[in-house]
């Protein structure tokens, strides 16, 4: 989801550089795999994430950048969202000769010494994050290039990130949006019949919003407060100026897009978007995927959002597949068990 909270959850545990060895641990599955912590530099301390390497030898390495809000390296966040989405992905990689980094995001978890104010980021700054992790990632795990996984709000960043970044292998665009998010708020809160009494308020603010002025919460109606906060709206301000696909139309390198025909959040018409902007791109829909990448086999939403306090149910099927198949195809030798 694009998923907007307050920064000063990010600050705790929603509404909607070179490695520190500290552990290893093998997975059932996988004998030669490897996970310790790993570190990248941040503005005022360490950023951290997990390299899973996938055996002895130098191998492809897939970076995975995380979706909006206070969601971890796991894909794990507050008040019930519970996926493992991102440690699932790593683990099935891992099983076809594929290393993983995966990380917590700048003021958050175990960054939270990179940045003194969790709210005082910018997608721009993410970006940056992650130019710092590739390169982190190339001495770390010897490959002369590497991919990078957007989930979400996370693929926004990797397209902006793509502008300026060197040894980047590819681009996996994963429940991507393609409109602008302001676009996709609006979208998500008329959708639900619930938001009627505050619809039009709302949509006043993110108008306000997206030409760059802030909205007093303290006329705000309550029930808005939350989504709007004021520490907040600074970072919707710049959220909100990024186009993801005028992004991914200057991204001529390869492109893998993922979309679930399941997701609630992100629809059809995003994948397409990215589509028709990026020059080399490649679009993959799972059959039964929902935002969080578990399958859901009905249009049921309470069957669909019980998925996301599920961290025990494996990924939809057909995901570590298409990725497995997109990196072996661009040039990248892929054991295959």
């Amino acid at each position: 989801m694009i998923t907007l909270v307050s920064r000063a959850a990010r600050k705790r545990p929603f509404l909607l550089a070179l490695c520190s060895l500290l552990s290893f641990h093998a997975f059932s599955g996988s004998p030669l795999a490897q996970e310790s912590t790993i570190e990248a530099p941040g503005p005022h301390g360490p950023l951290k994430g997990s390299f899973l390497k996938a055996g002895p030898f130098a191998a492809p390495v897939v970076l995975i950048i995380p979706g909006s809000g206070p969601i971890d390296r796991n894909g794990n966040g507050p008040i019930g969202w519970r996926t493992d989405m991102y440690k699932l992905l790593a683990e099935g990689l891992s099983q076809q000769g594929i290393s993983t980094i995966r990380i917590d995001k700048r003021g958050m978890f175990e960054s939270q010494g990179a940045i003194d104010d969790p709210n005082d980021v910018t997608i721009g700054a993410y970006a940056d994050d992650v130019q710092a992790w590739i390169k982190v990632a190339k001495g770390t795990s010897g490959s002369e290039c590497v991919w990078v996984l957007g989930h979400s709000e996370g693929a926004l960043v990797s397209l902006k990130a793509a502008q300026a970044a060197s040894g980047l292998c590819g681009l996996v665009l994963v429940a991507a949006p393609g409109r602008p998010i302001g676009t996709l708020l609006r979208e998500q809160l008329q959708s639900n019949p619930a938001n009627a009494a505050v619809l039009e308020e709302a949509m006043s603010i993110i108008d306000s919003l997206e030409k760059g002025h802030k909205t007093d919460t303290h006329t705000m109606h309550p029930a808005l407060q939350p989504l709007f906060s004021e520490g907040l709206q600074s970072y919707m301000i710049d959220l909100f100026s990024h186009d993801p696909s005028a992004l991914a139309s200057t991204y001529d390198g390869p492109a893998l897009v993922l979309q679930g025909n399941r997701d609630l959040q992100v629809k059809m018409r995003d994948a397409e978007r990215l589509m028709d902007a990026l020059p080399n791109g490649e679009l993959t829909v799972l059959q039964d995927a929902n935002h969080v990448l578990k399958q859901v086999e009905s249009e049921d939403l309470m069957a669909n959002f019980a998925t996301y306090s599920d961290p025990n149910q494996a990924l939809a099927p057909g995901i570590i597949a298409a990725l497995t198949d997109f990196i072996g195809r661009h040039g990248v030798s892929v054991r295959r068990d």
